[in-house]
């Protein structure tokens, strides 16, 4: 692409678009005056699952870990990992448990992973620490309960962006990093991108983000192939796994959500975009929201992953 075309279309983005990670709202945004009002959720362990904590691996910086909602019931059960959000830089575990909760009683193995923060490590620990949570989840499959052949991946906002691209570099062997339980796949099933920009070289390009330049350790035009790499846009190919996105009709436009849907559709990989009335960005941590979302995150993964297997 030429350079005054780049320059045109960037400025033209950096002017009418706002960046996903610059500033994420907190989590109990409210939405309009007209519109429905947001209920606060805080975590409680459904009746009839045991919330279980698995370390994924220790670094001096953290100790990467997995919150897990396994059922008490005897059987095997497909699984979701959720990828919290937080502009890669805040730790949202706890935020997103209410949605990880609520889809656990809808009949999968549910699990949170406390990924490296780009204030403990830049990129690419924190996609490392989502593919060593889903090695890791394999590994501990008997005891979560798990079909190691069933599992998915969702995320929103900076959490949206870590799921399409551990989505999208399924099987690339250089994606994987130095974590544990190499004997084990990484592959995801399914995929759901919640409020994520997926192209970050047009979202960043003239933007000053703060939360991306401490993530990725410099801006776009220091470091272009870094967050060309992370992108999710650029690894779609066949055989990469089907892909939905949520978004909120009061968030900010997603800046190559609909062209990576194009690639997607190409490809006959199934993908479609949800978008949630009256919904701020961090609509999955409140309701009515969150209700909303799990109905189509649940219908979504069960098509892929199918119903558990009880004894």
């Amino acid at each position: 692409m030429p350079m005054h075309f780049r320059f045109s279309l960037c400025l033209a983005l950096s002017l009418t678009l706002s960046v996903l990670h610059a500033a994420e709202p907190k989590p109990a945004a409210k939405a309009s005056a007209n519109g429905p009002k947001w209920k606060k959720l805080t975590p409680q362990t459904p009746a009839g699952f045991t919330l279980k904590t698995i370390e994924v691996a220790k670094y001096p910086e953290h100790t990467v870990e997995l919150s897990v909602y396994v059922p008490d019931a005897a059987g095997t059960w497909p699984c979701i990992l959720d990828i919290h959000g937080g502009g890669w830089k805040a730790r949202q575990v706890e935020a997103d448990k209410p949605m990880m909760e609520r889809l656990a009683q809808r009949g999968f193995v549910t699990a949170l992973v406390s990924y490296r923060l780009s204030t403990e490590a830049k990129y690419p620990a924190a996609l490392h620490d989502c593919k060593a949570a889903l090695r890791c989840l394999r590994a501990h499959a008997q005891e979560l309960k798990i079909d190691p052949e069933r599992i998915g991946c969702m995320g929103g906002s900076a959490g949206g962006h870590l799921s399409g691209l551990t989505a999208m570099t399924t099987g690339l062997p250089e994606f994987e990093g130095e974590g544990p339980f190499k004997d084990q796949s990484s592959a995801v099933k399914a995929c759901i991108v919640m409020a994520a920009t997926q192209n970050l070289v047009d979202s960043n390009y003239f933007q000053k983000n703060e939360s991306a330049i401490l993530f990725f350790g410099g801006n776009a035009l220091e470091k272009p192939e870094v967050y060309k790499e992370a992108s999710p846009i650029n690894h779609v190919r066949a055989g990469v796994p089907p892909t939905i996105y949520i978004e909120g009709e009061k968030d900010s436009l997603k800046v190559g959500r609909a062209e990576m849907m194009e690639k997607l559709k190409a490809l006959g990989i199934e993908t479609a975009a949800h978008t949630l009335k009256d919904a701020p960005h961090p609509f999955w941590m409140s309701d009515p929201w969150c209700a909303e979302t799990v109905d189509i995150a649940a219908a979504f993964f069960k098509k892929h992953l199918g119903e558990p297997v009880v004894k």
